[in-house]
């Protein structure tokens, strides 16, 4: 879509959530921007928000951001109730201002659950994506350089897949975006594309019931198949990865016993 104005520049009302940190109490605070050039990406939008703001001498919005490229996905804030946004398939940073509309408001918030603690305003800590990845997101055996790589022939149709599940960029829009909070499809995504390779193969039992009790221990929700999840990742990562979990879940637990 392309700004309504017939300019190249629109009208903004922003309703940002502001929270000083992690035990202040937050509240929306709303702002106005004049002439915001719809070549600019959202988060160059926040930056343009911020220099008015220290021009007026008030605090500027902490919001997280790295790449800028949607490859890191430290980016992730709610829009209108949207993880990400209106868009498909992409991260917030990637995300252009021609896509609103003139005298449009919009809602920022940052990502909401219990795993999930703010910092301050939209910045949220995420670090509970690295204890579960920490207890089993790896392989222990040797991978050898790169020429090694055709040493082990993997079907074409498991390669692909687990390629697609290695594309999840750990931003955390899934969890933003489940009415449970639940990180199933991060931890899903993980277990799937380790365990599809021959490499990730032996230890493919240990990995799921370790990263699954991670899971649980840092206070994520259950899914209950609403499929958000799926909708709101911006690497379209597909809940058919879920499926593969619980059953090498089920699985691992039987052997076990």
């Amino acid at each position: 879509m392309i700004a309504t104005n017939g300019k190249d520049t629109i009208g903004l009302t922003l309703n940002v959530w502001r929270q000083a940190g992690p035990d202040a109490e937050g509240a929306f605070e709303t702002y106005h921007l004049n002439s915001v050039s719809t070549h600019m990406s959202f988060l160059e939008m926040l930056d343009v928000l911020n220099e008015q703001l220290l021009a007026e001498g008030r605090e500027p919005v902490a919001f997280d951001h790295d790449c800028r490229e949607g490859i890191c996905g430290s980016c992730g804030v709610v829009l209108n109730g949207q993880a990400h946004g209106p868009d498909r398939d992409t991260t917030v940073c990637q995300l252009h201002m021609r896509r609103f509309h003139d005298g449009d408001t919009i809602t920022i918030e940052p990502f909401r659950a219990e795993a999930f603690p703010v910092v301050k305003d939209l910045v949220v800590d995420r670090s509970a994506f690295d204890r579960i990845i920490g207890v089993g997101g790896f392989v222990s055996a040797r991978t050898g350089a790169a020429p090694d790589a055709n040493a082990i022939p993997v079907p074409k149709e498991e390669a692909d897949l687990a390629m697609d599940a290695a594309s999840c960029i750990g931003c955390g829009a899934c969890v933003a975006s489940c009415p449970n909070a639940a990180a199933m499809l991060f931890v899903s995504a993980k277990v799937s594309h380790l365990g599809r390779l021959p490499q990730g193969a032996p230890e493919r039992d240990e990995r799921v019931v370790a990263m699954v009790q991670a899971m649980d221990g840092e206070g994520f929700g259950n899914c209950t198949n609403v499929g958000e999840c799926e909708a709101a990742c911006p690497k379209g990562i597909s809940v058919g990865n879920i499926a593969r979990l619980n059953r090498d879940f089920v699985r691992a637990t039987i052997r076990r016993r």
